[in-house]
């Protein structure tokens, strides 16, 4: 299996089939414009800009699941990312990524790359772990995205290669990108 059976609307309303993608590495990431992570954006661009000429596309799916950070309309989103962060790389609709109503493109990823924890050693992992301990623990149940900014990477065969918690900066995912271009 791998994510190409998978298909989502662009954040025009466009469906996509992922496996338009096929033969890339992507980065599928969910996201939210008000969250302590939505600085995330500028690296993820970052990381798209400097190796998708190598293959890499980033690919973020809007979420207001979490602490209602995504708010806008899927237009405000569109015009916040680039206005603020200059996002080029494709976004897609607002979605839901854990829950009954979870998009079952995010259903295959938390299943292929299951929830290890946070890094604690990491200020962000041992922040965003107390956070939830204490406010949602619902949240750290089961395998589904924990927060904003959990990336997956994915291999030219559309498998999942990958888990990265919301606390993992883009950048710092270089050599694993690297090592599956």
């Amino acid at each position: 299996m791998s994510v190409y059976p998978y298909s989502a609307r662009n954040i025009r309303g466009a469906e996509t089939k992922l496996e338009d993608y096929k033969g890339k590495v992507l980065v599928i990431v969910n996201t939210a414009s008000q969250c302590g992570f939505t600085s995330q954006y500028a690296d993820l661009q970052k990381l798209y800009e400097k190796y998708r000429d190598q293959g890499l596309v980033v690919l973020g799916f809007p979420c207001n699941q979490f602490g209602g950070q995504e708010p806008g309309t899927n237009e405000e989103v569109n015009t916040f990312c680039q206005l603020n962060y200059g996002v080029t790389f494709p976004l897609f609709e607002k979605i839901d990524v854990r829950g009954e109503e979870k998009h079952p493109l995010f259903a295959y990823l938390t299943e292929q790359a299951p929830f290890e924890g946070f890094d604690l050693n990491h200020p962000s992992g041992k922040m965003l772990n107390a956070f939830l301990s204490e406010k949602q623990p619902h949240l750290l149940q089961g395998n589904d995205v924990k927060w904003n900014f959990t990336k997956f990477l994915i291999d030219r065969e559309g498998s999942v290669v990958k888990r990265f918690e919301s606390g993992v900066d883009p950048l710092d995912m270089q050599s694993a990108v690297e090592a599956v271009l």
